[in-house]
């Protein structure tokens, strides 16, 4: 199988996946083995620190091995295409294939190509699975629970993969999910919420950069002003739930989307949680892959 999409995976790999994540947490650092002489291949397209470093931090836990491929080095500067890139690594027998990539779809593309399970690690503005599956086991583990709770994801909602499997995964498992942001920076079709409507009583409080890398042109906010109008303040989470929490899927943009008193809030920020999740989620998806 693959991991494309939250909707490749059904009801109760998911449950498999966030118990799995659960359990591997309690035990940071540990080696966890079982899948000793496997090869994951890593392919980011697009700059990474976190899901890069988490699943290559996975592969070792598990006792495989994991070959990052550094794109700016390789064959694809010289022109290859994605598809004989794919073809190319196909013939060295990975056992996993993890792809980031600019364009949407291509992760899909890699894997009608070749042999090994493929996991979409973020394609353009689409999907991020498997940071969706994170983002939940980190609600999960905060509260205990996921279903009921109200989810404001706030910021570049347009350009976002992040948000759109949150989206999915959230409702699917009985969130409310608000999604709101400048009217620049939202999909067609979306609800038009205010930050601060979708904050009010939310129990968590996501917040997401803008993608400036992927606009056509600068948003044209001085400093200062999107924090004011749209961004995560003290002030803001205040009108939340008492016991909400804050998070974020980075990189993030200190005093533009998040105020540095919210982002480092010990009481209720799990950015730093998130990214240990990260850990224990992705070793969940490879071992699901590699069984």
């Amino acid at each position: 199988m693959d991991l494309i999409s939250i909707d490749s995976l059904s009801d109760q790999q998911i449950e498999r996946i966030l118990d799995r994540a659960l359990a591997v947490h309690k035990r940071p650092g540990n080696t966890i083995g079982g899948r000793e002489g496997r090869v994951v291949f890593n392919l980011f397209y697009e700059n990474s620190t976190r899901t890069l470093m988490s699943f290559a931090t996975a592969a070792h836990r598990l006792g495989a091995s994991p070959v990052t491929m550094p794109v700016e080095q390789s064959s694809v500067n010289k022109g290859e295409t994605l598809e004989d890139t794919a073809r190319t690594l196909n013939a060295m027998n990975p056992d996993a294939i993890v792809i980031r990539h600019r364009e949407n779809g291509a992760p899909a593309t890699v894997a009608s190509l070749v042999d090994a399970p493929v996991i979409n690690a973020g394609d353009g503005t689409n999907e991020h699975p498997t940071q969706a599956l994170l983002d939940a086991a980190t609600i999960r583990h905060h509260f205990g629970r996921i279903e009921g709770l109200k989810v404001a994801i706030c910021g570049d909602i347009k350009h976002s993969r992040v948000a759109r499997s949150n989206a999915k995964l959230l409702s699917r498992l009985g969130s409310e999910v608000r999604l709101a942001g400048p009217p620049e920076l939202m999909p067609d079709g979306i609800p038009r919420l205010s930050v601060d409507q979708a904050i009010k009583d939310a129990d968590v409080a996501m917040m997401l950069r803008v993608q400036r890398e992927r606009l056509d042109q600068e948003f044209g906010d001085a400093p200062g002003e999107f924090l004011q109008n749209y961004g995560l303040t003290a002030e803001r989470l205040a009108s939340a739930a008492p016991q909400a929490v804050v998070m974020h899927p980075g990189p993030i943009n200190r005093g533009v989307e998040i105020a540095d008193v919210v982002a480092d809030d010990p009481q209720r920020s799990l950015i730093t949680l998130q990214v240990a999740m990260g850990v224990a989620v992705r070793i969940a998806c490879l071992e699901l892959l590699l069984a």
